[in-house]
Order: structure tokens, then sequence, then C-alpha cells
């Protein structure tokens, strides 16, 4: 985990929660080689803080559920089963094509045109398999879109999935060609959002989304079946 040191300021606490946040949502959870075990006197001395204020801040983010602390064992990031991964997609699918909805009927033009130069701006970095850039630029769109609905609880309610959403996209982006296909669907729903079809635009972001679901539902569950038989347990 790299995280930025802290500026001493009246909102310390704030800044630490965000850095640490910041730096989960950054790390690859579902990746086979990475290690959830955060260490408290290496976070400690990146940040260049004292461990109290650090503890406070991973105590608030525990009530997130994004990290679980173990008396004498330490803090480790939460990996969420299958069952709870793919119901964090559908909740996303709801909420996102509301929001894609909402930004086809009121979105302005400078919005629209902001979204289609970042998506093709990103599109190069799936071309050349640049899977980490394109992750990013990736949930960067959908965080847009939200944005472009107007309706600031849809974006509130969306980021309490983000991290772990953020960390399945960017495994799954790696998995069969998925990256190019998803700069395809991403034009569709421009083109949507940008005709002012508050239908089309809803639908195609929930397809898109649900593909994802079927996606992991179909190569993740057997991975945990090969996992788990690997592991004796079944």
């Amino acid at each position: 985990m790299k995280l930025t040191p802290i500026v001493q300021t009246t909102t310390l606490k704030d800044q630490i929660y965000a850095s640490l946040r910041a730096a989960i949502a950054d790390m690859n959870i579902y990746g086979d080689d990475q290690e959830l075990r955060l260490d408290e006197r290496s976070m400690a001395e990146q940040l260049g803080i004292s461990r109290t204020p650090l503890r406070e801040a991973l105590a608030r983010i525990e009530m997130e559920g994004l990290v679980e602390i173990q008396p004498r064992k330490g803090v480790y990031v939460v990996r969420k089963s299958l069952d709870e991964i793919l119901e964090m997609i559908v909740a996303w699918a709801a909420l996102e094509s509301m929001a894609a909805r909402l930004a086809a009927e009121v979105a302005t033009p400078d919005q629209i045109e902001a979204l289609r130069r970042h998506a093709s701006r990103h599109s190069a970095s799936a071309a050349r398999a640049d899977i980490s850039e394109y992750s990013d630029a990736n949930i960067r769109f959908h965080q847009m879109i939200l944005e472009m609905s107007g309706c600031s609880i849809l974006g509130t309610l969306a980021d309490g999935l983000f991290v772990h959403m953020h960390a399945v996209r960017r495994r799954a982006l790696e998995e069969n060609d998925r990256a190019s296909r998803s700069v395809v669907d991403h034009m569709s729903i421009i083109e949507a959002i940008e005709a002012h079809d508050p239908e089309l635009a809803g639908s195609l972001v929930r397809e898109h989304t649900m593909k994802l679901h079927a996606h992991v539902k179909r190569a993740w569950e057997r991975l945990e079946v090969q996992s788990r038989q690997r592991d004796g347990k079944i």
C-alpha cells in the first residue's frame, strides 16, 4: 500500500481517513497475489503521523466494512464473498442506470463532451492492454455518469460500493478481452445520453453492468470451486 504524507491541518482526521480509503481503493483487492494485511507501522511512517490517529481512521473505515481489525493479529482489507460481490453489482446497476436516465434528461452539452473526451482519451489504454490505467479511467467514466445525473444521493449511495466495485472491475477487465468490449459499450452509452434518450441510456448502462455480473458469476464461481478443491474443502 502506497500512502501520501499528511500535511498537518485542522482536518487531519479527515485527511488520514481519505488517504487510507484512497489507498485501499487503489489496491487490487481480488488479485491472486494481493497482500491484504495492512502494516500499521509502515502506514504511520508513510503518513508522517503517530499510530493513535491512524487507528482512529482505521476504526472509521472498519465501520464501513472495508477493513477488519483483528486483536493481536492486525488489520486486514476485507475481501467480499462471491455472493456479496454479485449483490453489489446488482445494486450498482440499479443506481447507475437511474443516474444515466437522469443524465440523459439534464446533462449539459459541456458535460457530455467531457464524458466523450474522457472515454476517447482512455480507449487507447484498453487497446494497448494497459489494464491498470484503463481500470482507473473506467471507474471514473461511471462516476462521471453519476455526477451528471444531478442527484447527489445516488452518488452517496454508490460511494459505499465504490472500493469493491473498482477492485472487481479491475480484475474482470483483465479477463476475456473485456476491456475492449467495455470501450464499445461506453460509446453507445454516451450516444444515448447525447440523444437525450433516458430509456435507452438507462437500459444500456444496466446491460453493461449486468454483463459484468454474468462474467463474474461464471468465471469467478469456477475459480472459487477450484480454490476450495486445492484447499481440500470440497
